[in-house]
Order: structure tokens, then sequence, then C-alpha cells
């Protein structure tokens, strides 16, 4: 066996879809089962996780099955000396304060998006980090999934020639509550409980577009409340007053524009939850969560419109299939290999909580957006 260099860990959320299943289970406990990450001098990092909740029975219930240890004092938690790392993927609300707290504590931080509801809250968490001089990471795990890595392998290689334009289409159907159960959580359609798909999705957009493409420099934005009135968990009906669609229209440099339409009022009809085309030059591409196609210039038909006649070509059929080439893991487990790798080798790390404030801001100028009617430029961010 090979010797193990422990990190412990305090998982805070994991009660919830998102905790559980890609960082708990997904992630953590995948890393350990793999016998945990290589290091190249014959040992292996090692997680250590310690399960912290507010739900006695509910993180006992986890702790139990997978034999983890667990609790429900965070305080606790943090002065544990073999505790190294603070996890976060508690609701934005309650973030900011845990964070805080884990800083404050001296322990190293890794958490979901996004940081913080505002602004000025974002920042002033990654300054706190920083002038605490503990190592700091969120979470942007759509840059590590299988279409979207294909994607960005096509745009290093020169595949688009000079890109145009980037079109986005995300969401699916959420039921109302009425006459079908809930398939997100209500707090999402309160605004006063940090909800809306601008705060949630605009953050994953700003590094997606940032890392693939080119940095967004403005933003122009339509938000909506489709459904009015939904049902809660208990079911309660409430007056949603969050956004529940958004349709954004990105600048980015190199003069790319970018469209990205993110709704929970949709159904799909799309081949993922969420495509990317890519126009550019030389040739196009449309994205994935796992998939990717491109057609060529020199393999590019020339239709001819004629609404008097039904379709006589396959459209789909004229784009190839972009091949894996590689074994893709879980995007979360990577990430949290990389930042694992960071925490005990000082290994290079991009992703850091300046990083999210820049999602936090993309999503604030998004609303401010909406609310006035205009386009906005988009700040540099220091600290």
């Amino acid at each position: 066996m090979a010797d193990r260099r422990p990190v412990g860990i305090a998982m805070n959320g994991i009660t919830g879809r998102m905790g559980l299943r890609q960082h708990l289970l997904r992630s953590i406990l995948a890393i350990r089962e793999q016998g945990g990450i290589p290091v190249g001098d014959g040992s292996v990092i090692w997680p250590e996780p310690v399960l912290v909740g507010r739900s006695e029975h509910k993180v006992k219930a986890i702790a139990d099955e997978h034999d983890l240890p667990w609790t429900t004092n965070l305080t606790e938690a943090l002065a544990d000396p073999g505790v190294q790392v603070y996890f976060d993927s508690l609701v934005t609300g309650e973030r900011q304060k845990t964070l805080r707290q884990a800083i404050e504590a001296g322990k190293h931080i890794y958490c979901e998006k996004p940081t913080a509801s505002d602004l000025s809250t974002a920042l002033e968490l990654a300054r706190l980090a920083r002038s605490a001089g503990v190592k700091n990471g969120v979470v942007q795990d759509k840059i590590f999934l299988p279409g979207l890595l294909k994607l960005k392998r096509l745009v290093d290689g020169g595949f688009f020639g000079r890109i145009l334009s980037v079109r986005g289409e995300f969401g699916y159907w959420v039921f109302e509550g009425d006459w079908q159960p809930i398939n997100r959580p209500s707090w999402n359609y309160r605004a006063e409980d940090d909800g809306g798909i601008i705060l949630d999705m605009f953050c994953h957009w700003q590094y997606v577009l940032d890392h693939i493409f080119g940095k967004p420099l403005s933003v122009q934005a339509l938000a909506a409340t489709h459904i009015p009135t939904r049902w809660d968990e208990q079911g309660n009906a409430y007056e949603a007053t969050a956004d529940d669609a958004a349709y954004g229209i990105f600048e980015l440099e190199g003069g790319i524009v970018a469209q990205i339409n993110s709704s929970w009022t949709t159904r799909v009809f799309r081949d993922e939850l969420v495509e990317f085309q890519v126009d550019g030059t030389e040739g196009s591409a449309v994205a994935g969560l796992r998939r990717c196609r491109v057609q060529h210039r020199s393999a590019t038909p020339m239709p001819v419109w004629n609404p008097d006649l039904p379709p006589t070509e396959d459209f789909r059929s004229q784009w190839q299939e972009v091949p894996d080439n590689a074994e893709f893991d879980n995007g979360f487990k990577t990430q949290w290999e990389l930042f694992l790798k960071h925490i005990v080798l000082d290994k290079p790390w991009h992703w850091d909580l300046l990083a999210g404030a820049r999602g936090v801001q993309l999503a604030e100028l998004g609303l401010q957006s909406a609310r006035e009617g205009r386009r906005l430029s988009i700040p540099e961010l220091a600290l």
C-alpha cells in the first residue's frame, strides 16, 4: 500500500443534492476508492472528510452509511488541527458567514459558487483569504466537462479560424409543484433567499466564456419570471420573486458575440441539457456536456431556402463527431484532485475566490442590466 498523505476536509452542505452526489460520493469517496491521488514519489494524497450539517438526522445517516466522522458543530470541526480544508456547498446566504469563520480559523477554502450574493462581499472574502494566507478555490466544474474539453481543444488548435459568435442554450422544465413534485428547491425562485437563474447561471457562463473564448467585456440581459406562482416542499403556494429565465448577450474580447439563454421554464428539444454552438470563419462546432460535433469550411453545404417544399437534407448528418481521444473523469472529481494537489504540492491553481468574484460580478451586472434595460461594461477586478 502506498504511503498516505492525509488531508482533513470539513465538508459542509453534503446533505444537499450537489454536495452529496457530486462532491462527497463522486469526488472525495471516489478518490478514496481509487486509492488516493498519486503524487509521483510512491505516496498518495488521501482525503479524510468530516461531514458537517445542521440536521443531525440527515448528516448522521450519510456518515453512518459511509463510515465517516460527523458533527453538527462547525466551530468544533474548524478547531480540529487535523482539518486543513473547509469545503462549503451551502445555500449562498449561509456561505458568506461560514467562509469568514473558516478563513479566521486558518483553513484552506474550497467552495461552490456563487461565493456571495453581491460583489462587495465576494471581494471581501477574497481579500480576507489573501490576507490570512490561506489557499482558496471555487468550483468551476463545467470547463471540465468532456464536451467543453473537446471544444477548448478545437479553439486551441485553431479549428475555427476567427471566432465570430457563440450561442448557448441551457435549461429544462422545473415543475411548479401543484400537480407534480418540484424538481428544484423552492428557494431558487425567491429573490429574498438569493434565488434566481441569473445569480445561479451567470457565474457559470463567466468562467466558461473566459476560459474557452475570451474575457467578457459587456453584458446585456433580459430577466423574466415566467411562472409567478409556485408550490414549495410542503405543498404551499408562494409568490415567485426571482427570475426563472434569462436571455443574455455578452461581448467578448476579440469581437466575439455570445448569446446564452438560461431557463427553468423550457422543455428540452436538444441532445443535451446545455449546448453551445460556435461559428468561425473556418468552421463551426456544437458542444454539450459530453458530445462535440464539427463542420469544417470545406465540408459546409449550401442550403437552398424553399419553404414550399419539405426539407430534403438531414442537416445533423452533415456534422462530424469529435473523438474523445482521452478518458474523461467526473468534472467535479477532476477539479478536486487539482485543488488537493495545490494544497499538498503547491501545484498551480487558477480558480480562486477572485475568480469566483468575477462570476458574482457578471451576475450582479446582468441583474442591473435587466432592471435598467441597457448594456453594461464589465470593469476589471483586482484585490
